[in-house]
């Protein structure tokens, strides 16, 4: 013979206090929440593009030459928007990675929209490695 579990127990009357009744999920809460937290992460998303993320501004770093003691010139080209400016962030790194120099140069743009090609020299504190152009911005 096999025993059959009981859908739900019973216990005595009385015995161990009042049985709470099972509580009504209200899953539109969740619903909302969830589209809450969205919305949220959307718009933080699109504040953090408009200030970092511009394509139009984008940075391409050619070479780097020139290496001494106490500086790099830094060649790279920039898209510009046609009648645009912009100011990029350039630096020097050492082997070890730490930041020997940096500057913001300001780039204008020129009449077509082409590219245009930037020659920095980058005054360092020790021998740099690398030069890198770390983002380029519209002037404000």
């Amino acid at each position: 013979m096999t025993p059959t579990p009981a859908a739900t127990p019973v216990f005595p009357p009385g015995r161990y206090g009042r049985r709470r009744e099972q509580r009504r999920r209200r899953p539109w809460l969740v619903v909302a929440a969830v589209a809450v937290i969205l919305v949220a992460g959307v718009m933080i998303a699109y504040s953090e593009y408009l200030k970092y993320g511009d394509p139009a501004y984008d940075a391409q770093v050619i070479s780097y030459t020139d290496i001494t003691d106490s500086g790099i010139v830094v060649h790279f080209r920039v898209n510009v928007p046609e009648g645009g400016d912009a100011t990029c962030a350039v630096r020097a790194r050492n082997r070890a990675g730490a930041t020997v120099g940096s500057a913001e140069v300001p780039v204008n743009g020129i009449p077509g929209g082409d590219p245009v090609t930037v020659d920095h020299r980058l005054t360092t504190t020790e021998r740099p490695f690398i030069g890198e152009v770390l983002r380029c911005r519209a002037n404000s």
